[in-house]
């Protein structure tokens, strides 16, 4: 409190020096004396009487108390009494259980007898019911309906209720009246056709539709009734609730789906002009549609139905649902401006929704856009990736196609020059020239953007493409009778290879008046490779054919029977000049390039059968002998290859000289100049290894151990360098004995 007073001094200090701060102010002291003690005055009584009202609060407050304490005590002594009143009238209630189920079962009897008729007469009613309905006369059909429907339900209820737990009688009473429910069903049925055709009957026959409302309006209420019936007892008969009217709205908005749906009377290639015919249609449908539900079909329903509303609703839906499922399809550049034309601009003018006639009742201003602004926004995007799918799909559907021609027991067809050809090619080329026509239409720059996808996507293909071709090349090996035509249609695989690279060519020289686009330039040297890839492949598959037939042959090589006189070397030119005749039917520039390969392969073999040491010549005059025929059959290889490759004005690599070559090693009778030779020909064919020339001087004979390693270490000292120009042939040719000391032995 001291410290609270030395503050309100040295405040009221202040307050005084701050009002005598100039000597005129003395004067004024006695008014300032007043002020304050008014201002005193008031604050006090404020105090005063916020304390005051808190009192009064507070004694009321312990008023309230006293008066709650008091009710409590009341209560309590009330459920006391009650408490006391249920015990004792446990033993009445129990006295009463026989005239609770005596009034049961009465109320059981009693509702036997009051369907004692209908129950005798239920077989009877089922017929007639049944006949009103094919008779159309729904109205009566539905009362025999109720009836049979009470009954059973009343009956079903009362055995509920007496003993709910005994399904043997409920299933009795549901079977006995098991027609019920397929009257029902067949009445439902009845009622959806009319509404189905609502449109139709209530110009002809607008009593119907009255009739049908009526029956659904009936079902309802019943359906109410058993509702809050199950909420008291819990039963609830077979069948219920039925929610027809439920059911009548889900019926009318399947018929205005299916209406809208079926508008569309042409297609894209019965017509071009199928989208504004069928958006012509729907505008036509839908007006005069809603016209007569707002002038007809209004009097055939209540007025809390709000049909009109609801087929406004329904119908705008449907058109809403359509117009995406249109946006989603591959529609061309003229059909997305019709589209959006009519969804945007056609559908809320006085042609459609903006009809003076529907006006009081349809405000355009609030009905939700057909299509959303993204949609709308994205539609010509959506032709880049539908076409995008398009094309994978078809690519996936014309490769499908040309692997079920590769197995056909008939030869494939050849063009006008007289080579094996499959379909594939016209048929991708041909799609993607329609494609590129269409963007064509609309921009320059979509046209482009066409022509990258054609090519990203042939990418793709091709990669596909070679998969089948090796898939099918590894289950003819598995199988080399089937199929029939393999060599044929391998023939054709390669030449698709060869008119694809010129139909892209073709392609981009028509739709692309300048080669600078990113996607186009890249793809180009990818798909060259992949194509040359595919087509190299395949020339091997068909080489794997020659040399499985020559294997026979190939392994007579160097052998005692081949040096005693063997027709080995003329079988295999007989046999390799019968496959290119076949292949006469592979587009040169593959073919030039198979003749080359297989001049390569067939004298691989002959000199891998030389190193495979099958033969060691015991003399001078066997090695003679040997080398002179090796040096006769190169000349025959030589003029095999050469003929084969007569038509392409290039002399062929002289592959066969190898064999002349190795001949001349094994031939050479002064072994002191073996070295001499044997460095010749290591200087010619670079590729040859140690164990090459260790297998050479074996086949010999006549090397000794010290010879043949002063020979290999000396080759060692200074190996020679391969020309860029040269094919290596000793390469691949692997040796028996990959131990060179033992080839030294």
């Amino acid at each position: 409190m001291k410290e609270t007073d030395r503050e309100a001094v040295a405040t009221a200090v202040q307050r005084v020096a701050g009002m005598l701060q100039r000597p005129d102010q003395l004067d004024k002291v006695e008014q300032y004396r007043r002020r304050e003690a008014r201002k005193k005055a008031s604050v006090e009584a404020r105090l005063k009487a916020a304390i005051q009202s808190q009192l009064d609060g507070v004694r009321t407050g312990l008023s309230q108390l006293h008066s709650a304490l008091s009710d409590v005590k009341d209560i309590q002594r009330s459920l006391a009494d009650v408490s006391k009143d249920w015990r004792q009238s446990i033993n009445t209630v129990e006295s009463l259980k026989a005239v609770k189920d005596a009034v049961v079962r009465h109320s059981q009897l009693a509702a036997a007898v009051e369907n004692l008729k209908n129950i005798f007469s239920v077989p009877e009613i089922v017929r007639e019911t049944q006949d009103l309905i094919e008779q159309g006369a729904l109205l009566q059909a539905h009362r025999k309906l109720m009836d049979l429907e009470c009954s059973r339900d009343g009956l079903m209820y009362e055995q509920y209720r007496m003993d709910s737990g005994n399904t043997r009688d409920m299933t009795l009473i549901h079977s006995y009246f098991g027609s019920t429910q397929a009257l029902s069903d067949e009445l439902a049925k009845q009622l959806w056709m009319v509404l189905q055709r609502s449109l139709v009957t209530v110009r002809r026959d607008p009593t119907l539709l009255v009739s049908v409302v009526r029956i659904i309006e009936r079902e309802e209420k019943i359906d109410r009734r058993i509702l809050d019936r199950k909420k008291q007892t819990g039963f609830v008969p077979p069948g219920r609730p039925k929610n027809w009217k439920e059911k009548m709205f889900a019926v009318l908005d399947r018929t205005v789906t299916t209406r809208i749906e079926g508008t569309q009377a042409d297609t894209r290639e019965s017509d071009r002009m199928w989208l504004v015919r069928h958006l012509e249609i729907i505008r036509k449908c839908v007006l005069d549609d809603l016209l007569v539900a707002r002038s007809l079909m209004v009097q055939c329903f209540p007025p809390r139905y709000q049909i009109f509303r609801s087929l406004l609703n329904v119908y705008h839906q449907a058109v809403s649902t359509r117009m995406q499922e249109l946006a989603a399809e591959d529609l061309e550049a003229n059909e997305i401006v019709s589209l959006l034309t009519w969804v945007l601009n056609t559908y809320t003018s006085a042609e459609m929704m903006g009809n003076a006639e529907l006006a009081p009742d349809v405000d355009v201003g609030v009905l939700e856009p057909l299509l959303s602004p993204d949609v709308v926004a994205e539609l010509l995007d959506t032709y880049m990736s539908t076409l995008t799918s398009n094309i994978i799909a078809w690519l996936r559907k014309a490769l499908e196609t040309d692997k079920k021609d590769w197995v056909k027991e008939t030869e494939p067809e050849a063009d006008q020059d007289g080579y094996y050809q499959t379909t594939l090619p016209a048929i991708v080329f041909q799609m993607f020239e329609q494609n590129l026509q269409v963007a064509a239409q609309i921009s320059e720059d979509l046209k482009t953007k066409v022509l990258v996808l054609c090519l990203q996507q042939m990418n793709s293909f091709l990669s596909r493409y070679r998969e089948e071709a090796q898939l099918y090349k590894e289950e003819h090996l598995r199988k080399r009778q089937h199929p029939h035509c393999y060599v044929q249609y391998m023939i054709a695989l390669i030449n698709n290879c060869w008119t694809l690279r010129e139909s892209i060519v073709s392609l981009k020289r028509k739709y692309l008046q300048h080669d600078t686009d990113e996607g186009v330039s890249l793809s180009q040297p990818s798909m060259d490779w992949l194509l040359d890839a595919i087509a190299e492949e395949g020339c091997s598959s068909l080489l794997e054919e020659v040399f499985l037939d020559l294997e026979q042959h190939l392994n007579e090589l160097m052998t005692k029977k081949w040096l005693l006189g063997s027709n080995a070397v003329d079988i295999i030119c007989v046999t390799v000049e019968d496959y290119f005749n076949d292949f006469a039917k592979i587009k040169k520039p593959y073919r030039k390039r198979m003749i080359a390969e297989a001049h390569r392969r067939v004298v691989q073999e002959y000199l891998r059968a030389v190193l495979q040491k099958r033969i060691s010549f015991r003399n001078a005059e066997e090695r003679k002998e040997g080398a002179e025929r090796m040096g006769r059959e190169a000349e025959q290889l030589r003029f095999l290859f050469h003929k084969l490759a007569a038509g392409f004005g290039e002399e062929m690599d002289g592959h066969c000289d190898t064999i002349v070559a190795v001949a001349e090693v094994i031939k050479l009778t002064d072994p002191s100049l073996l070295y001499l030779e044997v460095s010749t020909l290591v200087s010619k064919y670079p590729d040859i290894r140690d164990e090459h020339i260790g297998a050479l001087l074996a086949v010999r004979g006549d090397a000794s151990r010290d010879m043949k390693q002063t020979i290999i270490e000396s080759l060692e000292q200074g190996p020679a360098q391969a020309s860029p120009d040269y094919v290596p042939i000793f390469k691949d040719i692997v040796v028996p004995s990959l131990n060179v000391a033992k080839l030294l032995k």
